[in-house]
């Protein structure tokens, strides 16, 4: 067993060695303990992220998903509405095309592309 100090200075001496001893440990526990915490943040973090882009995902997957609305259905009337009034424009631009020297089997050909080409505009 250790010699229990006689004077003020041993007390001192005794008192400062557990002191420093003590200060050693808690600051190797500190340095643990810090690295536990970051470690921790950091899982923390990378499962919010995680999750955010999970949400994310099923939020779109929700969205592509639901049945058109109302709105959606007229914002798209209204769409094509403008397509087809900067479509007649264009054709309008365009030179008017001459009649072709009639042909045996190439006049109904044409004739049956342009009912098409109509009948495509109009639905």
């Amino acid at each position: 067993m250790a010699k229990r100090p006689s004077t003020p200075s041993e007390l001192r001496d005794a008192v400062d060695r557990t002191v420093q001893a003590t200060l050693g440990s808690a600051e190797r526990q500190r340095d643990r303990t810090q690295g536990a915490i970051d470690e921790l943040a950091g899982t923390v973090d990378n499962l919010r992220k995680g999750a955010e882009a999970s949400l994310a995902k099923g939020r779109r997957a929700l969205e592509d998903r639901r049945p058109a609305t109302h709105d959606d259905l007229r914002e798209l009337r209204s769409e094509l509405r403008k397509i087809g009034r900067r479509l007649d424009a264009i054709e309008e631009r365009l030179p008017a095309k001459q009649a072709p020297a009639k042909r045996s089997g190439s006049t109904a050909k044409r004739s049956t592309a342009a009912k098409r080409s109509t009948a495509r505009r109009k639905s």
